[in-house]
């Protein structure tokens, strides 16, 4: 089954490939390893931007985080790579959050267990989820891959 079947399957619909804002690229690949770039959420077209633990909820923000994972997927589907996935290896969770909040892993949990859901026991991955004080455009989540290739 391709991935793609697999995400009809599930009823996902995965979002246009967001554009870089800066100066990178979306995915680059080296040694059979797809590095893809910070994704934002974007919902319905709209970035959710906010703080954990100030003005978005725990709920909102795991949300989030799964926005920026099918975005990741987005990001493999324009470069042709997704029906290439071997492996989901890491995923680096950037949660904007208050010195406080302290459940960066629950939020993080919404671009795990979309892997996990759409890869099954290929998209089991290593993982890092840390808060940081500010993200790009206010964005309330980013989250970052290193992904396996099978050769094509």
């Amino acid at each position: 089954m391709t991935i793609n079947a697999r995400l009809e399957e599930l009823g996902i619909t995965l979002p246009k490939a967001a554009a870089p804002v800066a100066s990178y690229v979306p995915v680059a690949v080296h040694g059979g390893i797809a590095h893809v770039s910070g994704q934002l959420p974007f919902v319905d077209g709209q970035l959710v931007k906010g703080r954990l633990g100030e003005d978005v909820t725990l709920e909102a923000g795991a949300d989030a985080a799964r926005a920026c994972g099918l975005m990741i997927l987005a990001q493999l589907d324009a470069a042709g790579l997704l029906d290439r996935v071997e492996r989901v290896i890491k995923l680096g969770a950037f949660i904007n959050s208050t010195p406080d909040f302290t459940d960066q892993p629950k939020v993080a949990n919404g671009a795990s267990d979309l892997m996990e859901q759409v890869f099954g026991e290929a998209g089991k991955h290593a993982r890092a989820a840390v808060g940081v004080p500010a993200l790009p455009l206010r964005a309330a989540v980013e989250v970052d891959a290193v992904i396996a290739l099978k050769d094509a």
